[in-house]
C-alpha cells in the first residue's frame, strides 16, 4: 500500500516540494519524462503533474495527497483538506497599476479592465469591495497587459516585485498571502492516513529543525544565571564544566527569529566563543 502523493512537475514549488521529501529521509528522484515515480525507502508514490490539476487529483482520490499553492487551492476551490502549511513558495497575489497612475483604493478600479490568471480570487475581492470591473482572463504574461493596451491594471502572483517594476508597475493591493500547503482527499482510507501521519511526523521534524539553530558558548560561572535567562532551549541548557576553573560550556537551541537578538544579549552577559551549528533534524 502506497501513499499517492502529487507535486508540481516544474515550477517553483517542484524543486522545494522533492527537497522536502528527500530532507524527511525519503529517497525521491525526479522522474524527468515520467508522470510518477516510486520512492526507495518509504511506502510513497510521487505523482508529477501541473500545478493547476493537483486539487483536482486529490479531490477524485487519482493521488491521496498534494503539495499546492494556496493561490492555486483557492483558485479552483476543490473539495480537499489542507493539512499542513509548508513554509515555502511563499508569494503574494496582488494588484498593480502603471507607475505614474493615481491610485487611491480599491473604489479607483471600477470599470476599469483588469488582466489576471486568477478571475475567481479577484472576483470574489472585487465584489467583497463593491467594485464592478472588467475582468480578462489570461494564462501567461500577465505583466505586459497594460503596456499592450489589453487592461488598465494586472492581479498577479508576486515574489520580489522585481517583474512588476521592469514592466512599468506598482503594487497597490494585496489580495491573498500564499505559501505551499499539504492538501489530502476528504475521505482517504485508514491504511493511507497512518502512513500520512509518519510523514507529518517526519515534516515536522524538518520545519522544526529549519526554524531553530543549536549554539554553543563558552561563559564565566557567575554569569550563567543570566544567561540561562536568555536560553529557553527545549527543556533548559546543557551546562559542561571547562576545564579551566570558573568556566563552563553552555549548549542550547534558539529559535530562527529570536536568533541575533539573542545572541547580542549573550555576548553582552559575557558569552564568548559563541559557535552557531544548523540543525538536521528536531524531534520534539
Amino acid at each position: 500500500m502506497n501513499l499517492r502523493i502529487a507535486i508540481q512537475k516544474s515550477g517553483r514549488l517542484s524543486e522545494d516540494s522533492l527537497r522536502l521529501l528527500n530532507d524527511c529521509g525519503i529517497s525521491v528522484k525526479s522522474a524527468g519524462s515520467k508522470l510518477r515515480t516510486q520512492a526507495e525507502n518509504f511506502p510513497v508514490e510521487v505523482y508529477f503533474l501541473r500545478d493547476d490539476d493537483i486539487p483536482q487529483y486529490v479531490q477524485d482520490g487519482v493521488a491521496d495527497i498534494g503539495v499546492v499553492g494556496e493561490n492555486v487551492l483557492y483558485e479552483k476551490c476543490k473539495n480537499v483538506e489542507v493539512v499542513k502549511p509548508l513554509g515555502f513558495g511563499k508569494c503574494r497575489l496582488a494588484l498593480a497599476v502603471p507607475r505614474g497612475v493615481e491610485y487611491g483604493s480599491v473604489a479607483s478600479l471600477e470599470g476599469r479592465r483588469i488582466a489576471t490568471s486568477y478571475p475567481f480570487l479577484l472576483e470574489s475581492f472585487l465584489r467583497q469591495h463593491r467594485v464592478e470591473a472588467e475582468i480578462h482572463e489570461i494564462s501567461g504574461s500577465v505583466e505586459i497587459a497594460p503596456g499592450i493596451g489589453l487592461a488598465d491594471a494586472v492581479c498577479d502572483l508576486v515574489s520580489s516585485g522585481s517583474t512588476l517594476f521592469m514592466n512599468g508597475l506598482q503594487e497597490v493591493e494585496t489580495i491573498l498571502e500564499s505559501q505551499a500547503v499539504l492538501v489530502k482527499n476528504t475521505e482517504l482510507e485508514n491504511s493511507k492516513e497512518i502512513i500520512l501521519r509518519k510523514l507529518l511526523f517526519r515534516i515536522d521534524s524538518v520545519q522544526a529543525a529549519r526554524r531553530n539553530k543549536y549554539i554553543l558558548l563558552n561563559a564565566p560561572n557567575d554569569a550563567l544565571d543570566e544567561i540561562f535567562a536568555l536560553l529557553p532551549g527545549m527543556k533548559s541548557p546543557t551546562v559542561l564544566p571547562l576545564a579551566e576553573e570558573g568556566w563552563s560550556s553552555v549548549h542550547s537551541v534558539l529559535p530562527e527569529e529570536e536568533f541575533w537578538e539573542k545572541i547580542e544579549a549573550l555576548k553582552y552577559a559575557g558569552a564568548q566563543g559563541i559557535l552557531v551549528v544548523p540543525i538536521e533534524k528536531m524531534i520534539q
